[in-house]
């Protein structure tokens, strides 16, 4: 009987938090855009610059051998598909490796892309700082038969995120161009 008690109380007990914190649900997102580093160009960049537009993020740096390439042509093959809505999104490559990518070195490797890519680099600090906001993964792998005698290991997914900076959503590296253009057109 005790027992049977105990264990009416913690199922109500735990009724109650569920049902309090679904009372509590906003539509917020599970996390924001925040950032503050250095373009391409040479300029300071930070989320805010790109209120009212939607934006496509994605981790990596200029010496990836296949990841980042490819994922950067599926960008621009999005876009490009976009046709006039493409000026609703903003993509954006923010590079993992600060010791090679400076704003020079990306200001070679964007254009490859095209679709009005805009290449983010900063301080180690910057990135690192960035990294924990986007929730990213990164690390320096030493391998002497690339660049400078190491790779880097990264998250590969590319990342939406609202008009308001928040969390929208993402797409796992090799997703086609077209699911990710059905996907978009759906939200704006």
């Amino acid at each position: 009987m005790l027992w049977g008690l105990a264990a009416i109380a913690i199922v109500g007990f735990v009724w109650l938090q569920v049902s309090s914190r679904s009372d509590q649900r906003t539509d917020e997102p599970a996390f924001r855009a925040d950032f503050e580093l250095t373009d391409h160009q040479g300029m300071m960049q930070t989320d805010e610059d790109f209120a009212g537009r939607w934006m496509l993020v994605f981790f990596g740096f200029a010496n990836c051998p296949d990841v980042c390439p490819t994922t950067l042509a599926e960008v621009a093959a999005v876009m490009d598909a976009l046709g006039s809505d493409a000026v609703q999104v903003q993509p954006l490559f923010i590079s993992i490796d600060p010791e090679r990518d400076t704003p020079q070195a990306l200001a070679e490797f964007i254009p490859y892309f095209d679709a009005d890519l805009i290449g983010l680099t900063g301080t180690a600090d910057q990135i690192k700082r960035t990294s924990e906001t986007f929730r990213i993964y990164y690390e320096k792998i030493e391998e002497a038969a690339s660049p400078d005698g190491y790779t880097m290991g990264h998250s590969s997914q590319l990342f939406l995120f609202d008009t308001q900076d928040g969390y929208a959503g993402a797409w796992t590296y090799g997703t086609p161009a077209e699911e990710i253009v059905s996907d978009l057109r759906a939200r704006l």
